[in-house]
């Protein structure tokens, strides 16, 4: 074997691991259920973001996110009915005690500490404040829940955390200004974001283009080995050799994939850090280089072909089209600007470009066989994708999936192997995002699909292919029907997608008694062009 294809497949393997491990669809929560809290009568909120929007002497100034108390009363949803109200520290600052100064409908900011988060907001309340501002001693946001053996807690105001750092900044507006009055208000999001649509459109084309890829790359290979069975030649190479390219999944590498992704998963979730998901952009960077040059060279190729024909002999790397050569520079380039700029707002386009080439790129390498290794496949992901979305809850505490698909625990926005797009009407912002391995496993039963109506020459209506298409993009859709009915709350897409795509697969394969024949050998049965490579043929 050649380095250079040594090096390919290596790359592949990797590529598959990275794309697959992440399974979910999800958009920020904003609402927080925390059983660890449980609700009691006067302690029944849920845990809200809240925006508190400063305003400087009539100015409008900084906005700062803080999350709702347990207790207390429910923070508005619209901006318009929030006033804008004069804000004040507490005397004295903790409100652990009754407050020296009268208010007058004033917000008043506490410190965090001392006494209890519902005693602070009882003294703030007799005080005359009109809603109180808890400053944490930390940088992050701190859940403000009931004691279980609290009863005075028929409280009448609300009640936010904000992190330590906002705490400072007001602090300093306080010191500096006249006047400081802020806003208080958690704007739900909207019930449909059209990012979700573009994202749903992304996942459609990708699996699109890259099961044409496929099958057009299945049907020539088809039409080259019947021309040599035609001309009787002696030595007729098979299909499932390695010169061919592909990479054909049985059914122990399947289930056994899903283990070692399970264990990866695990080993991220481990090692989150700002270093690691370094290291991840510079995989994913490599993968998403050798997926975009593939899919450029396949595309330029009708065009350049005789530059497509045309090899040269490169150290290590073995011989190279000078059409690769050619794109391989502005895939380099493109893959470290992304990696370089990747905070920058307009950096998912990049993204996107990097992950839709790679996972094009690997559907049309890898394939399923048959029926028989993609309902083994699709199976154990549906299994993935639940327990580590659910399930894991009860070991870790915390959805392992989710943790790891936000980059929490990182100081980074997320791991690169999603396909995300900003919210634009969402009020929050945030992204939406989908993990790849929702789009590459039911790709891989989707372009076997494919494959096999074009073999089979069939015609839309009576294949397979467009009614597993039609079934994905359903099961996506009751995805995102489900992730907003659980206000952002990220769901394991698999969880949807895998029944209706294999079951659609499954009942009209039985249903056209062609379920045998896709199960097993998952090609149909061709007519041999030669009498003499009669044997051949039957394999």
């Amino acid at each position: 074997m050649d380095s250079l294809r040594f090096l390919r497949i290596l790359l592949l393997s990797a590529s598959i691991l990275l794309v697959s491990i992440l399974s979910t669809v999800t958009a920020g929560d904003i609402v927080h259920q925390d059983d660890l809290a449980p609700k009691k009568p006067g302690c029944e909120n849920d845990f809200v973001l809240v925006k508190v929007q400063t305003w400087i002497d009539g100015t409008e100034d900084a906005e700062f996110v803080g999350v709702g108390a347990r207790f207390g009363r429910r923070i508005v949803s619209k901006e318009k009915n929030a006033n804008q109200t004069h804000v004040v520290f507490a005397n004295p600052r903790d409100s652990c005690s009754p407050l020296k100064t009268k208010l007058i409908g004033d917000v008043v900011i506490v410190d965090r500490g001392n006494c209890r988060f519902t005693a602070k907001a009882n003294n703030a309340e007799a005080a005359g404040a009109s809603a109180l501002l808890i400053i944490n001693n930390q940088k992050e946001l701190y859940k403000m829940v009931c004691e279980p053996d609290e009863t005075d807690l028929d409280i009448k105001i609300p009640a936010v955390m904000l992190p330590q750092d906002a705490g400072a900044t007001l602090e300093k507006m306080l010191i500096n200004s006249s006047k400081v009055s802020v806003q208080l208000y958690s704007p739900r999001r909207p019930a449909v974001d059209v990012a979700e649509v573009f994202l749903w459109l992304m996942a459609i084309g990708t699996i699109l283009c890259a099961s044409y890829w496929s099958a057009w790359s299945a049907r020539e290979a088809a039409i080259e080995h019947d021309k040599l069975l035609k001309d009787a030649i002696d030595e007729i190479p098979s299909t499932n050799d390695g010169g061919s390219g592909v990479v054909e999944i049985n059914t122990l590498s399947a289930i056994f994939f899903v283990f070692l992704a399970s264990g990866f998963l695990v080993v991220l979730y481990k090692l989150m850090s700002y270093w690691f998901v370094e290291l991840l952009v510079v995989v994913f960077c490599i993968g998403g280089v050798e997926g975009l040059q593939t899919c450029l060279v396949a595309l330029l190729s009708r065009w350049f072909q005789r530059a497509g024909d045309s090899y040269i002999k490169v150290p290590f790397l073995g011989p190279i089209s000078y059409l690769t050569l050619a794109v391989s520079p502005f895939c380099i380039v493109f893959a470290v600007l992304w990696a370089v700029y990747r905070e920058r707002s307009l950096a998912w386009i990049g993204q996107d470009v990097l992950g839709i080439a790679l996972i094009i790129t690997v559907l049309q390498i890898v394939h399923v066989p048959n029926l028989k290794v993609g309902t083994v496949l699709l199976s154990c992901a549906f299994l993935y994708d639940i327990f580590w979305v659910f399930v894991s809850k009860k070991l870790f505490h915390e959805s392992v999936m989710i943790v790891v698909a936000r980059g929490d625990k990182s100081g980074e926005d997320g791991i690169p192997m999603l396909l995300k797009i900003p919210r634009m009407f969402d009020p929050w912002g945030g992204y939406s995002i989908i993990g790849f391995g929702d789009i590459l496993l039911p790709g891989l039963l989707i372009a076997f699909a494919l494959r096999y109506d074009w073999l089979a020459n069939k015609t839309l209506r009576t294949g397979y292919f467009i009614w597993a298409m039609v079934a994905y993009g359903l099961g996506l859709l009751i995805t995102y029907v489900a992730l907003n009915l659980m206000d952002g709350h990220g769901q394991p897409a698999l969880l949807y997608i895998v029944p209706f795509t294999l079951g659609t697969m499954l009942t009209l394969a039985r249903k056209r008694d062609d379920l045998w024949i896709l199960w097993t050998k998952g090609e149909p049965e061709r007519a041999c062009p030669h009498h003499v490579r009669l044997e051949q043929c039957s394999e």
